[in-house]
C-alpha cells in the first residue's frame, strides 16, 4: 500500500472516555500504525480546535495531519508552529448560509426554544458554522427538526441537522450546520484535496454525527463500544443505501484485544487493508 488516509472521531472512539473498558496496549499500537510515512491522520470531531489541542495532550495522542472540528464546520492544518484555518472549506461552505453565521441563524429559532426543550448550549459549544442546542433524550427529536428545516428554508437558508447523544450528560445533541459542512462532506472534501479515494480511506466513529460517514461508501468502522441503537441504526441505513459492504462493527479478538476505542479502529482498518497489520506487530 502506498498511502493510506486514516480518518476518526475522537471522543468515545479513539479517546478511551466511555464506561467501557479499554485494551491497555492499544492506543500504543495505534501509534505505531499512523507514525508511517504512508499514513495521513485526521481527527474528526465535535469538539473545537481548543479542544482537540487539549484531548491530544491529555489522552497522549498522536499529531494529526489535519483537524476536522465542529462536527465538519472547520478545517485545520498544521503550518509551521500553530494550526491554520483552510479557509478553501471555510469558503465553500459559507455559500449555504448566504454570507451568514451561527448568531444570524439564532434570533430565527428564538420562538421556538421558548416552546419546545430545546436550550442552546455554551457558547464555547458555538462556532462561526455551528449552531448547537441540547434537548432532552425523551424529545419529539424528528418533528422537532423537521420544523426547525422548513423554518431555515423558508429563509433561504440551507443547512444539516445532525443529532446525537452525549452519553455521559445523558442528554441529546442538536448541531446546526451549513448543508454542505457535516463530517462526511469534509472527509469528502480532503479526500478530493489530497488525492485519496476509497481504496485508500478509512473512518472511525461511534455516535450520531458520524453516522453520515457510516453509512457512505468511505470505509468505515464502528467501534465496539458504540451505543447499540448507533450500530442498529447504521447497520440499517447503510443496507438501505447500498453501502452495507463499506461498514464493519468491530467486535473484538484482533490480537487479543476488545473492540473497543483504538483497539476497535485497529481491527477495522485491517480488516479493510490486510497488509496493515505488519505495521502494528
Amino acid at each position: 500500500m502506498q498511502k493510506l488516509l486514516i480518518c476518526t472521531d475522537l471522543d468515545r472512539t479513539l479517546l478511551p472516555n466511555g464506561t467501557q473498558p479499554e485494551s491497555p496496549e492499544a492506543r500504543a499500537l495505534f501509534t505505531r500504525l499512523v507514525s508511517r510515512l504512508e499514513v495521513c491522520l485526521v481527527y474528526v470531531s465535535g469538539r473545537n480546535l481548543a479542544l482537540v489541542q487539549e484531548a491530544i495532550q491529555e489522552y497522549n495522542l498522536p499529531a494529526p495531519h489535519w483537524i476536522v472540528g465542529d462536527v465538519g464546520s472547520t478545517m485545520y492544518q498544521f503550518d509551521g508552529d500553530r494550526w491554520k484555518s483552510w479557509q478553501s472549506w471555510t469558503q465553500q461552505i459559507a455559500v449555504d448560509w448566504r454570507g451568514l453565521n451561527a448568531v444570524d441563524l439564532e434570533p430565527l429559532l428564538t420562538d421556538l426554544v421558548e416552546i419546545s426543550h430545546l436550550v442552546l448550549q455554551e457558547p464555547a459549544q458555538q462556532s462561526r458554522f455551528k449552531l448547537s442546542y441540547y434537548l432532552p433524550l425523551d424529545s419529539e427529536k424528528d418533528a422537532l427538526q423537521q420544523y426547525i428545516s422548513d423554518r431555515l428554508k423558508e429563509q433561504n437558508i440551507a443547512a444539516s441537522l445532525i443529532y446525537s447523544v452525549d452519553e455521559a450528560m445523558e442528554i441529546g445533541l442538536l448541531d446546526i450546520l451549513p448543508a454542505n459542512a457535516t463530517k462526511l462532506h469534509a472527509v469528502e472534501f480532503l479526500m478530493e484535496q489530497l488525492d485519496f479515494d476509497h481504496t485508500n480511506t478509512v473512518f472511525a466513529g461511534d455516535s450520531g454525527n458520524d453516522l453520515p460517514l457510516l453509512i457512505s461508501p468511505v470505509p468505515s468502522i464502528v467501534v465496539a463500544n458504540a451505543h447499540v441503537d448507533l450500530i442498529a441504526q447504521s447497520q440499517q441505513q447503510a443496507k438501505e443505501q447500498g453501502n452495507i459492504h463499506s461498514l464493519y462493527l468491530a467486535h473484538g479478538g484482533f490480537l487479543g484485544m476488545n473492540g473497543n476505542y483504538s483497539a476497535g479502529i485497529l481491527e477495522g482498518i485491517v480488516h479493510y487493508y490486510p497488509d496493515t497489520q505488519i505495521w502494528i506487530e
